[in-house]
């Protein structure tokens, strides 16, 4: 189980399609949802730490791979104890391919990491709010609705302390 501090290793998107989600999270923010402060990403893995030494590592496999483009096309909620909104990314061979080649180089290295984000769990999304209470999510689809696909490019990767926001570039 995660201790209160965390680390995650997000992959940002491009400004056009940044643009796009922080502007679907302005319009929840004015409807009175709570939204992420973060730059939109997608997080590819989370543990209680990820030491400097895999850091190293991870940034070397990172300049070797072929990062795919990610179709933002599925609106709909993560179903936690209070659902979230999010934008989910069509998963096909590239990405999960991206995906396990991450794992790969960070395997044994990550303390504590969360099941959520391995292969064969992990659900690649951009988070459009925080969690909800469930009785407000129909308003908040609503005012969203509709919701047109998003194509994104990568534009950087960084290790992000969820504690604090703060980003430590890889790439």
């Amino acid at each position: 189980m995660l201790t209160g501090v965390a680390e995650a290793l997000d992959f940002f998107l491009d400004d056009a399609a940044s643009a796009r989600v922080m502007e679907m999270r302005a319009r929840l923010a004015l409807a009175g949802v709570p939204v992420p402060a973060h730059a939109p990403s997608v997080r590819f893995a989370r543990g209680a730490s990820i030491p400097k030494k895999a850091r190293g590592d991870l940034a070397t496999e990172l300049r070797l791979l072929v990062l795919p483009e990610l179709w933002f096309a599925v609106f709909g909620t993560i179903l936690t104890a209070e659902p979230r909104l999010v934008l989910a990314v069509v998963t096909d061979t590239e990405l999960l391919a991206a995906h396990v080649s991450v794992h790969d180089a960070l395997a044994g290295r990550v303390r504590e990491p969360s099941s959520r984000y391995l292969p064969g769990s992990w659900l690649p999304h951009c988070a459009l709010s925080r969690e909800i209470p469930e009785e407000t999510l129909p308003d908040a689809l609503r005012e969203l609705h509709p919701v047109t696909p998003i194509r994104a490019k990568v534009a950087g990767i960084g290790i992000t302390d969820t504690r604090t926001g703060e980003v430590t570039r890889l790439r």
